[in-house]
């Protein structure tokens, strides 16, 4: 706490009589406390950050049922290789060569766009939605995967399936060094 020092001349009773000087000392621990008081309390009070998180819906697999057929020309099939990179085609594997590219917005969010404004313009109201199908390889990483779900976020894409690579897939990425 503070302390008054009142110590001064005039304590003999011949000596001369001095003025006495108030010397004064502050004792700063208790505004220490306080400070870190306020500073864990503001951290405790503070969200930094909210998580994100994407809603997912993921079919039951307890309960077989027949596949729904996804028609061609409306159809992007988006394959996740390695090395950070992606090869895409519309319609069916095999009729249209692949095209290699990579994530971002200058990469698939643009192939993805441009293809959706292509599918909605060439077909009537109600089939004018692009379906996206995404094959990981086993060369891509987690990281792709939850990047590729972003940009289905991202660019409104409604309906897109995870399913499993075909082998002639995996023979693509190979050829162009990208598994």
């Amino acid at each position: 706490m503070a302390e008054l020092d009142t110590s001064g001349g005039g304590k003999h009773k011949g000596g001369k009589i001095r003025s006495k000087k108030a010397s004064t000392r502050v004792d700063l621990t208790a505004m220490v406390d306080l400070a870190f008081l306020l500073i864990t309390f503001f951290m405790y009070t503070t969200t930094l950050q909210k998580p994100k998180a994407m809603n997912l819906v993921m079919p039951d697999n307890s309960v077989k049922t027949s596949q729904l057929p996804i028609a061609a020309s409306r159809s992007m099939t988006i394959v996740l290789g390695g090395k950070n990179k992606i090869e895409w085609y519309m319609g069916e594997a095999g009729k249209t060569p692949p095209t290699v590219d990579n994530y971002g917005a200058n990469g698939i969010r643009k192939a993805i766009i441009d293809n959706a404004k292509a599918v909605a313009a060439s077909h009537a109201a109600p089939d004018n939605t692009m379906e996206v199908v995404i094959h990981p390889s086993e060369k891509s990483t987690y990281e792709n995967l939850v990047a590729i779900l972003d940009e289905m976020s991202i660019t409104n894409i409604h309906i897109y399936a995870i399913v499993p690579i075909l082998p002639m897939e995996v023979d693509d990425l190979k050829k162009n060094g990208n598994y």
